[in-house]
């Protein structure tokens, strides 16, 4: 489990950009934090990833504090963040880089049943080159795919439906969607869609810092499809 108990950063540029914020992640859970822009969502997640350390507060992850834990040592550890844009490489392919992932050489039938799950054809993507030929949602499964590769517990997607076409974020809601089946692995989503909120197992509402709803989605759900409504916000957009 990864636990964050009343976690508060404070940024030179910015105070109060997250105040209090206590929060439990299980594994075999995707859990989706939400809210309006400014909110904390992204702050909440690079607190996570190590990219930012908390003014105050403690992170514990199965038990031991990671709180001054770099990116490197939290990784080493099983906590991975997925940025918004992946990362090209030009002049290595799929099979080199889920090796490097992976810490060694991979067997191709490992390799095939994470690209699999992944919604990827084996057969058609391990000897394509990480480069500017890959759309959008290619790029992100394939991310996906080298994250579960390193053998990663805790998975953090920062708003992943950003830059990729309709039938590409169609294609990642799969992806999602089976990754659930992994029941040693947390996914934590900051989003603001309404597809991949209806999937979720858990819901976390986060306003000034704050949050405001935590629970599962079945509790949460509803309230924001109703504030959502009396807003006037069409239907299958963006929620915040």
């Amino acid at each position: 489990m990864l636990k964050l108990e009343n976690i508060t950063l404070n940024l030179p540029e910015k105070d109060n950009l997250l105040r209090d914020v206590s929060l439990s992640i299980n594994p075999g859970k995707l859990t989706v934090i939400t809210g309006p822009n400014g909110g904390g969502k992204t702050s909440l997640a690079k607190i996570i990833a190590g990219l930012y350390v908390p003014t105050s507060g403690r992170i514990i992850l199965d038990d031991e504090d990671i709180t001054q834990m770099s990116i490197t040592d939290r990784a080493q550890k099983g906590i991975a963040y997925a940025f918004q844009q992946p990362v090209s490489f030009k002049g290595i392919n799929v099979r080199t880089l889920m090796g490097i992932a992976a810490g060694g050489e991979m067997s191709e039938m490992r390799m095939c049943r994470i690209l699999e799950k992944v919604g990827l054809c084996a057969r058609d993507y391990m000897d394509r080159e990480m480069d500017s030929h890959l759309s959008g949602g290619e790029m992100k499964r394939i991310e996906i795919a080298t994250v579960l590769a390193r053998g990663a517990k805790y998975i953090v997607f920062d708003e992943p439906e950003a830059g990729i076409d309709l039938w590409s974020f169609t294609s990642l809601i799969q992806a999602f969607e089976s990754l659930k089946d992994y029941e040693e692995v947390a996914l934590l989503i900051i989003s603001h869609q309404e597809r991949i909120l209806n999937i979720a197992d858990e819901i976390v509402v986060i306003r000034d810092g704050n949050i405001t709803q935590n629970g599962t989605r079945e509790e949460v759900f509803p309230t924001l499809m109703k504030n959502n409504s009396d807003n006037y916000c069409p239907k299958g957009k963006e929620m915040f």
